[in-house]
């Protein structure tokens, strides 16, 4: 193992070009593999109907928001290319975002012609462009958002199909059965599960049975939820009970994490829909409160609120069962992932998972990942740079390990799976 005595220019350069390199696993979506059919969201349209520059647009605009959900996906798209790609300068993260996948994809940016740009998309089946996308970003595995509940989503499941992509994982989202018990029941009768509204015991060996049963259809790696920011532990609500007497026994029986998404605060705008959606500070208590109780039960855990993001960290310092990742939603923009990425590096060295796309769009695996791959690799430059101020010499495959370990191995052997 030869140890590297080269000057902080070429030992940064080195790391920008391994972070590049660097083959990931990308552990939280709401992507779908191709044989989900129109689940599976691509194209120049979906990029530009993408919530978040829904909402950007109408910042500059008095277009009534009935009238803009009337259009079609084409005249949306429209709409926001106009207010802003042409009549205002796209320096967003998401406006931005769009033209690093044009230009990845090799389409010239500088044409600023839309069609021209839906013809080059247009040209490729879905299996191309998938494998176009994931080349171009440098991502080898994507793990999925699945619903059982979801009507074409489950047809998929129950013909036997859901797993035909190898690239593409499962993790079983429960968002109803914890936040929305009622329509939860009519979906777990219509399976053929024996569920009421009022708490049983029946209805709690039935909602086990769903869990089990369909984790083992997906092989789902993980349960996963959104909360919302008041989101408490322990206290005695339908939540609570939902999460000691199934989520915790199955995931036990299962032997997967329970992923917990904290800080959605929905619908603060309703005329805006999906894309009227806030964020909101939450209690860290509360995972606090559940990695003590559960001190064998895994915990992947990311949260909202800018605020909250210090304290998390702190806490995954004291609890080895705790796995903070991700910078997610409206965290996921360049100078909040770098200070993210800074602290939890300094508070946790390399044993955390820096990031997740959290994409709704196939080409936005392009943007969310080279973005964040400069910003991490140059971190963990900085950092090397401090080691070796010290005397401390990195090697070419300690990097790599490093690197390797953030981008893929941290999270499969947080799952045992390694």
């Amino acid at each position: 193992m030869a140890i590297s005595h080269e000057p902080t220019s070429t030992l940064r350069s080195t790391v920008l070009r391994m972070t590049e390199q660097m083959q990931v696993t990308d552990m939280h979506t709401h992507l779908f593999a191709p044989q989900f059919g129109e689940l599976l969201l691509w194209g120049v349209d979906e990029l530009l109907i993408y919530h978040y520059l829904i909402s950007e647009s109408f910042r500059w605009s008095d277009e009534e928001y009935e009238t803009f959900w009337s259009w079609s996906k084409k005249e949306q798209a429209d709409f926001i290319w106009q207010r802003l790609f042409i009549e205002h300068s796209p320096v967003s993260e998401a406006a931005n975002g769009f033209l690093t996948v044009l230009h990845r994809l090799g389409l010239n940016v500088g044409s600023r012609n839309l069609d021209e740009y839906r013809k080059a998309f247009a040209s490729r089946t879905v299996n191309e462009q998938v494998d176009a996308v994931m080349e171009a970003a440098g991502v080898s595995k994507i793990v999925m958002t699945n619903d059982p509940f979801d009507p074409v989503e489950q047809k998929v499941w129950l013909e036997g199909k859901g797993g035909a992509d190898p690239r593409f994982y499962a993790a079983l989202r429960v968002d109803s059965l914890l936040n929305d018990w009622p329509y939860a029941v009519r979906e777990l009768t219509q399976l053929g599960y024996e569920v009421s509204e009022e708490w049983t015991e029946r209805t709690r060996e039935e909602t086990r049975r769903f869990l089990s049963e369909w984790v083992d259809r997906m092989k789902a790696l993980y349960l996963a939820v959104s909360m919302p920011g008041d989101f408490a532990y322990p206290v005695e609500d339908h939540r609570n009970r939902m999460i000691d007497e199934v989520m915790i026994p199955v995931c036990a029986e299962k032997d997967i994490p329970f992923a917990l998404m904290i800080g959605v605060r929905r619908r603060v705008n309703p005329l805006l829909r999906s894309a009227g959606d806030m964020s909101m500070r939450s209690d860290v208590s509360a995972v606090e409160a559940l990695c003590r109780r559960y001190p064998k039960q895994k915990f992947l855990v990311t949260m909202l609120a800018r605020e909250n993001q210090h304290e998390l960290a702190v806490l995954a310092r004291k609890f080895r069962n705790l796995m903070i990742f991700g910078c997610w939603w409206f965290l996921h923009i360049e100078s909040i992932v770098e200070e993210m990425t800074r602290f939890r590096m300094e508070l946790l060295g390399t044993s955390m998972i820096p990031q997740h796309s959290d994409c709704r769009v196939l080409e936005q695996l392009i943007y969310k990942w080279g973005h964040s791959r400069r910003i991490i690799g140059n971190v963990l430059a900085d950092k090397y740079e401090r080691l070796q101020a010290s005397g401390w010499q990195v090697t070419d495959e300690e990097i790599a390990r490093d690197l390797d370990d953030l981008f893929n191995r941290n999270f499969w052997r947080f799952l045992g799976r390694e």
